[in-house]
């Protein structure tokens, strides 16, 4: 009999990791642990399987943590904004001596839990961490070109798009103002290297993709996430950069303009005897905003797109591999949420069994990660598509052709 624990697991991502971990044999037990506990009471209601039950958490309470973990054999942390939750989380889970994996995409705290892996190791713990699209499947598939297509790799350029999901949280916003106001790490020349969102050399970055199923030439901007700095730990090559954006354009716009007017800050402002921070209104501004313009650009139902560009050398000639995962219907949820439960999965089996911190490509077998994809990710009919790895070999001479794997 074993035990997964979600938190997080009322999010957008966290209850999709929680449906998907029910409907497989591996786990007897999923339990939702979520500080919000009439809304997770509810999703064991609305799931009805006898797998899962519920039980409030405060993330931010190592005692509360532990004692929602107690007995768990795998944690799955959902819980966000990642630079938050995540380091508190994980340093109570090493001390309860439990597996763990999450999907955490803010890079500064990547930077910083990795330096527990000591502590994790010691402790018998197994940490996968970054374990969703990007991060997440961009590192395995990373990993895959490398061992498995390309002689010499030396570039991995990473894409992702999605919008329209059912709902966004304050936790989702506020990473947003975070990923556009820190440094962004871009591995270029063989160097890292740090750019800012709206800096001469951040914009200078920025460039027109296609996405699979979503459509042409969308403006992606750079994005501090880790694959940039973890990536060249484990494989050799020149440049890994990453660049993304959210739909539609209408809506990212409005936050791109709210966090360059600095009406991001939680520095309270006094208004008419009143102390409000910016951000506070902001968030709420946004979050009502957001259904307006959904329903003014008439965008229909959800949809994302993971694109991963690898390029190097095949039989001494250039060679590039390009990598789509997309989904319509759904998004983020399963975007995230499938890879994360495929994670907690791969731990649970032993197939990712090294003890200490590790992101995806430092731990994970690519064969075994593509291997139980078939049991995760296949295709519905009607409204909802999740469209399995799709993957275009490009070469020397431009000759295009795809790779049923």
């Amino acid at each position: 009999m074993a035990k997964v624990v979600v938190l997080g697991g009322c999010g957008a991502v966290g209850n999709v990791a929680v449906k998907t971990l029910a409907g497989k044999n591996d786990f007897s037990e999923v339990v939702i642990g979520d500080i919000n506990i009439d809304r997770a009471n509810r999703l064991v209601k609305e799931f009805a399987s006898p797998k899962i039950s519920a039980v409030r958490v405060d993330a931010l309470d190592p005692v509360s943590v532990k004692a929602t973990i107690a007995g768990a054999d795998v944690v799955l942390n959902c819980t966000g904004p990642f630079y938050l939750f995540v380091p508190v989380i994980l340093k109570a889970v090493i001390e309860s001596g439990v597996n763990y994996v999450d999907v955490c995409d803010d890079v500064d705290v990547t930077l910083e839990i990795m330096k527990m892996s000591d502590a994790a190791k010691a402790a018998g713990v197994t940490a996968l961490i970054g374990m969703g699209s990007s991060p997440g499947v961009t590192n395995v598939i990373a990993k895959f070109a490398a061992d498995m297509l390309l002689d010499e790799i030396e570039s991995v350029d990473i894409y992702h798009a999605h919008g329209g999901e059912p709902f966004e949280g304050a936790g989702v916003i506020e990473h947003r103002f975070h990923c556009m106001t820190i440094d962004c790490p871009q591995y270029l020349d063989g160097e890292l290297k740090t750019v800012k969102f709206f800096e001469p050399d951040g914009v200078a970055l920025r460039e027109k993709v296609d996405f699979h199923l979503i459509g042409k030439d969308f403006t992606v901007y750079p994005y501090p996430h880790p694959e940039q700095v973890t990536i060249p730990q484990f494989i050799k090559l020149r440049r890994v950069t990453n660049k993304g954006t959210v739909l539609p354009d209408e809506y990212y716009d409005m936050i791109k303009d709210i966090c360059r007017l600095g009406l991001h800050s939680k520095e309270p402002v006094d208004v008419k005897g009143q102390s409000i921070r910016p951000y506070d209104f902001s968030i709420q501004f946004i979050i009502r905003e957001r259904e307006r313009i959904l329903k003014e650009t008439n965008f229909g139902v959800q949809r994302g797109c993971v694109k991963i560009v690898t390029a190097g050398k095949k039989k001494g000639k250039n060679h590039k591999y390009i990598f789509s995962m997309a989904s319509q219907g759904e998004a983020l949820g399963e975007g995230t949420g499938i890879p994360a439960a495929m994670g907690a999965t791969l731990v649970q089996r032993g197939k990712v069994n090294k003890k200490g911190i590790f992101p995806p490509e430092g731990c994970v077998n690519p064969m075994d990660f593509l291997g139980i994809m078939g049991e995760f990710v296949g295709k519905d009919k009607g409204d909802k598509t999740f469209e399995k790895l799709l993957i275009e070999s490009i070469d020397h001479e431009g000759k295009v052709s795809r790779i049923d794997l």
